[in-house]
């Protein structure tokens, strides 16, 4: 006995020699040889059973890859795949004649249909991570490029997915763990069968490979089928503790199979009843639960009202429960219908199925935020007529939301319907709105889409005949809005041609419905918002079709402006929309400072697009949250109602500069000067302050270099920088008659561009002839004398007219450039001696207040000192005042020695 051993009992050294034993098998497993061959044989594989273990390994990979979604491990085993069935080519067309094995394209068949169900989850895929999602359109493409060499094969697998071949009962799937394949695989077999049929099929196909001397290849077939069965087990464990593992799997392997069966059963029941049919046609297997179509009535069942009514209440108690087939319902509902059309049971039960056939197509979008299908809406579109015309064709049907369930009548007119055509038709709106936001404006989807609208507003111009006959004052109100806000933003040349007189005066144009739709509204609703959101609308239409004085005293009347921040959102944007638009009709108008008034709120901010509801701006990250950028982007407007941002501030900048300019030239030298405009004031500053300025490109650009030839007076160059053929093209040809609007813009910038010279040079001239300056700006002489008199009565300009000379004398009040500078000088010299006076005081004061004047006196000697020294703030005022006086009498007495002058010469002159 070791020494280790001495202490201890016989037990414990058994014991502690069985585990030196065991550790020392582990060890040296790798390279004893033993007699028996008991714990190692070798068994001789054929090249077919290496490949197809090979490819049955990584299937199974991927299989398990699939059940948790991790894709780029999916896409890296189905490239290894790839090359295993690379390798595996030769073996398969010599074993199997060219014959892709079954098991391959079963595991292409899967992995394509896991793609597809994974691509067509929108909202799975935006949840991927962006690993996950880069690895599913890799994987896709491939996954798609390589089944095109499998195509005769795959559908054949797709027509009997069920049925087995010979190829994947000979193959036996080993996996490390001696496992099976795969859970779910139908590649899998049981090893007490198919493991002794490869045992026999191996040796037979490798034997001519092998050599002939080989004892192992030489006694392989006279070997029994029991020992090769214990063969085969005993090499499928790494060593002994593995082999007297209790293996998990038979449970599962069992309760697999079990599943099948039954699946299997019920397929084949579903074909023996797809044969027994007296048409004898085929019936489409579908894959997993199979929900059977319930039958409507019974064969030998009596339909009447009650019954049909009774079934209807039956498919409609099943609406928003779980499990429910929403598809299935519609189906029903349709069946429904048309069983009641066959039995004639009436116009009113057509209706009612007809409502309930609409919410039913309602309920299949869950999600509200999404809009609903194309083939829903064309279904929703066409069912939705159909009960209208019902309703109309039949007066005596009254469908209404007040009919209580229990006073319908259904047998005997006049016939009662409960139900609100009303709230189904702003769902149709609501759902035609959300299906143009979802697609691209600038695509023929959008377009496709578009054409929907006349069948939309015929569905309201049904309802609204509907109402018309038998509904409330707040149902009409309600419907009359819904037809305005598809009319108020669109254009009808109808109404410029009979302002001319080139249509009869009884044409009736869209502003004689819009006039006549609102002015019920306003006479008839009981709530404030329809009434708001009709007179946004009806001053939008007016000031489209240059009715600037009826929308601009709609506006002050009606005083939205003062209690619009307490409006809902949606009526908020349509107040920013209805400002934009009467903007743009006053300037062309030729209102120009009502245009800019009209603009200012607007561009001010900066965020024009945001206000109009044309889309967002990008923000930093923690400004905005996920659940605020949803919901503003549900109040966004279609595409097809955006005006143009662009058109809007070139308006404004044009509009800004026609009045700050005169206005800069004009108070040039004050100090106190305001801006009329931040914005336009900013852009001129900002290209100011750059010491090399390039021709303009873009349209901001050009309203600022137009603005500095208006300054020197030169509006030939500012009108060809605001009118050119880059803005016309930009811009200007938006415009209904837009050569109209240029010609009045060239007008303006005339007239502009003489106030601001006279404003700059007033001080050089002593006389100006009106002549000279009609031929200076190609202006008529009238006008001319028509804006100097305005600025002479306005007090801008310091002059007076001379009529038989038609000249403009300056009376020379304006200072020149470097008076008015010594001014303003003197000005600032004199409030900084002021404000060092006050600081003085100020200190003089905390001095005396301290008591640090000792006994030299009390506070009123020393107030008495400092009248004496003159620094008391009512003195300093005196003397300024003095001061100012004496330079107003110097002023004065030059001014009066000028005037003298000037008549002297005058006199001489006579």
């Amino acid at each position: 006995m070791s020494r280790f051993f001495a202490n201890g009992s016989d037990s414990e050294s058994e014991s502690s020699e069985e585990e030196i034993q065991a550790t020392n098998f582990n060890k040296a497993s790798a390279f004893q040889f033993s007699d028996d061959e008991e714990e190692v044989k070798r068994v001789v594989r054929s090249t077919k059973e290496k490949r197809y273990e090979n490819l049955t390994s990584i299937i199974k990979t991927i299989r398990n890859h699939k059940k948790i979604k991790d894709i780029p491990n999916t896409l890296t085993a189905f490239e290894e795949l790839t090359r295993a069935y690379q390798k595996a080519l030769p073996v398969i067309s010599k074993e199997e004649n060219g014959i892709t094995p079954r098991f391959y394209i079963r595991c292409l068949a899967e992995l394509e249909d896991f793609i597809n169900e994974v691509w067509e989850d929108r909202e799975g895929r935006k949840n991927l991570s962006k690993n996950n999602s880069k690895s599913l359109g890799t994987l896709r493409q491939k996954v798609r490029k390589y089944i095109k060499d499998f195509e005769d094969d795959l559908s054949r697998f797709r027509e009997a997915p069920d049925q087995e071949s010979e190829a994947e009962d000979e193959v036996v799937p080993l996996d490390s763990d001696g496992g099976d394949a795969g859970d779910d695989s139908d590649v899998e077999a049981k090893p007490t069968e198919a493991a002794p049929k490869a045992a026999k099929l191996a040796p037979t196909k490798a034997a001519p490979a092998e050599d002939d001397d080989s004892d192992d290849s030489i006694d392989w077939d006279s070997d029994s089928e029991s020992e090769t069965e214990s063969s085969d087990d005993e090499n499928q464990y790494q060593n002994m503790r593995e082999r007297f593992l209790k293996r998990t799997t038979e449970k599962e392997d069992k309760d697999d199979d079990k599943r099948k069966d039954k699946r299997k059963e019920q397929k084949i029941k579903i074909r023996k009843r797809a044969e027994d049919d007296e048409d004898g046609e085929w019936e489409t297997v579908v894959k997993g639960h199979v929900v059977e179509k319930p039958k409507m009535f019974e064969k030998d069942a009596e339909i009447d009202v009650p019954l049909v009514l009774a079934k209807l209440l039956e498919i409609m108690s099943a609406r928003g429960k779980k499990r429910t087939d929403r598809r299935l319902q519609i189906d029903l509902l349709f069946e429904l219908r048309d069983i009641s059309d066959q039995h004639n049971l009436g116009t009113a039960v057509s209706v009612k199925i007809h409502f309930n056939i609409i919410s039913a197509i309602y309920d299949y979008n869950q999600k509200i935020s999404e809009p609903m299908k194309l083939e829903h809406w064309a279904l929703l579109l066409e069912v939705m007529q159909s009960m209208l015309k019902l309703l109309l064709a039949n007066p005596d049907i009254v469908m209404s939301e007040s009919v209580a369930e229990e006073n319908e009548e259904y047998t005997t007119s006049p016939f009662y319907v409960r139900g609100c055509p009303l709230a189904a038709v702003e769902r149709l709106d609501d759902e035609f709105v959300k299906l143009l936001k979802e697609c691209d404006p600038h695509s023929n989807d959008y377009v496709s889409r578009l054409k929907d609208e006349v069948n939309v507003v015929k569905t309201i111009e049904l309802v609204l005949q509907y109402f018309e006959r038998a509904g409330t004052n707040n149902e009409r109100c309600r419907i009359y809005l819904r037809k305005i806000e598809h009319l108020y933003y669109k254009f009808d040349p109808e109404v410029l041609k009979k302002k001319r007189g080139e249509v009869p005066a009884t044409t009736t144009t869209s502003v004689d419905v819009m006039d006549k739709l609102c002015k019920f509204i306003y006479a008839k609703d009981d709530t404030d918002r329809i009434r708001t959101r009709a007179i946004l609308a009806h001053i939008y239409h007016h000031a489209m079709h240059d009715n600037w004085f009826q929308a601009r005293d709609l506006v002050l009347m009606s005083h939205l402006q003062d209690n619009i921040d307490a409006a809902d959102p949606a009526t908020r944007i349509l107040y920013n929309r209805m400002m934009a638009n009467l903007g743009l009709c006053a300037f062309r108008q030729e209102n120009v400072k009502d245009a800019h008034h009209c603009l200012v709120d607007l561009m001010v901010t900066g965020k024009p697009k945001e206000l109009l509801a044309q889309g967002l701006l990008p923000q930093r990250q923690h400004e905005r949250s996920a659940e605020q950028e949803k919901i503003e982007k549900q109040r966004q407007m279609p595409f097809h109602m955006h005006i143009n941002l662009e058109l809007l501030e070139c308006v404004y900048l044009v509009s800004a500069m026609l009045l700050e300019i005169p206005y800069i030239a004009a108070h040039e030298f004050d100090a106190r000067r305001r801006m009329i405009s931040k914005t336009f004031y900013q852009q001129l500053r900002s290209s100011e302050r750059q010491s090399l300025v390039g021709p303009p490109e873009s349209m901001r650009e050009h309203v600022v270099a137009a603005a500095k030839a208006m300054r020197c007076g030169n509006w030939q160059a500012c009108a060809n920088f605001i009118v050119n053929k880059k803005m016309n093209t930009k811009v200007w040809d938006l415009f209904y008659e837009s050569d109209r609007v240029r010609e009045m813009l060239t007008k303006f910038i005339k007239e502009e561009s003489l106030r601001t010279y006279l404003f700059t040079y007033s001080n050089v001239y002593t006389s100006i002839s009106i002549p000279s300056l009609a031929q200076m700006y190609e202006l008529p002489v009238p006008k001319v004398h028509s804006i100097i008199s305005k600025m002479i009565i306005n007090e801008e300009l310091m002059a007076s007219l001379d009529d038989p000379s038609e000249t403009v004398v300056m009376h020379r009040s304006e200072p020149s450039r470097l008076q008015a500078l010594a001014m303003q000088f003197v000005d600032k010299v004199t409030n900084l001696v002021d404000v060092n006076e006050k600081v003085f005081d100020m200190k003089q004061g905390n001095f005396f207040q301290r008591g640090n004047m000792g006994n030299r006196g009390d506070r009123g000697y020393n107030r008495n000192q400092n009248n004496q020294g003159g620094n008391w703030p009512g003195q300093r005022r005196e003397r300024n005042r003095n001061r100012n006086q004496q330079r107003g009498h110097h002023k004065n007495q030059q001014d009066r020695q000028q005037q003298q002058q000037q008549q002297v010469q005058t006199i001489d002159e006579e």
